[in-house]
């Protein structure tokens, strides 16, 4: 069941950030500003756009609520749902499942117990399948936050999950902070 929160505000730093955005675009060209703004709700928010958050960018855009719905339900980079600190996105395009990331996504599901769109249940990894990540030449290929790993075998799998389990990885953080 999807959390419902109210929020007023960003925090100071981040309502200077999204208004240098805003002030990039055409008086009445706010909408522009949209993708980069829902990025950085998503941060501030632990990783997902709650409705109470989609619903405050539409107020700091003018927009009306459907129309950050309706971006942030079409873009697999937003999460509806709280995720896991560490959100693991597998790609399953052609190129990458030639190349076995059906093996790569069936290793991450069993060294994790979870399922694509699930999360462990210490809330450290969430697991998701999305399409082309745009690296087929080093197929296998999986993101953690805005970092990209390559040609993943099962023992690279094993070596990514031990670190960041000890580095306790956080992936969602602020990209424009």
């Amino acid at each position: 069941m999807q959390e419902k929160q109210n929020i007023s505000a960003f925090k100071s730093e981040t309502i200077e950030l999204v208004n240098k955005i805003i002030n990039r675009y055409p008086e009445g060209r706010q909408k522009s500003a949209l993708l980069p703004i829902l990025h950085i709700a998503q941060a501030e928010n632990n990783g997902w756009l709650s409705t109470g958050i989609m619903d405050y960018v539409a107020l700091l855009l003018n927009l009306q609520p459907i129309e950050v719905y309706e971006v942030a339900t079409f873009y697999s980079m937003f999460n509806l749902e709280p995720v896991g600190n560490c959100v693991i996105e597998v790609c399953q395009t052609g190129p990458c499942w030639l190349k076995g990331s059906d093996e790569i996504l069936a290793h991450f599901e069993k060294r994790l117990g979870i399922k694509p769109g699930e999360t462990t249940e210490d809330g450290k990894f969430t697991l998701k399948t999305v399409e082309c990540l745009a690296a087929c030449g080093n197929a296998p290929v999986i993101q953690v936050g805005t970092d990209y790993h390559e040609n993943l075998t099962t023992e690279k799998v094993d070596e990514l999950i031990e670190k960041w389990k000890a580095e306790n990885k956080v992936s969602h953080s602020n990209p424009y902070l």
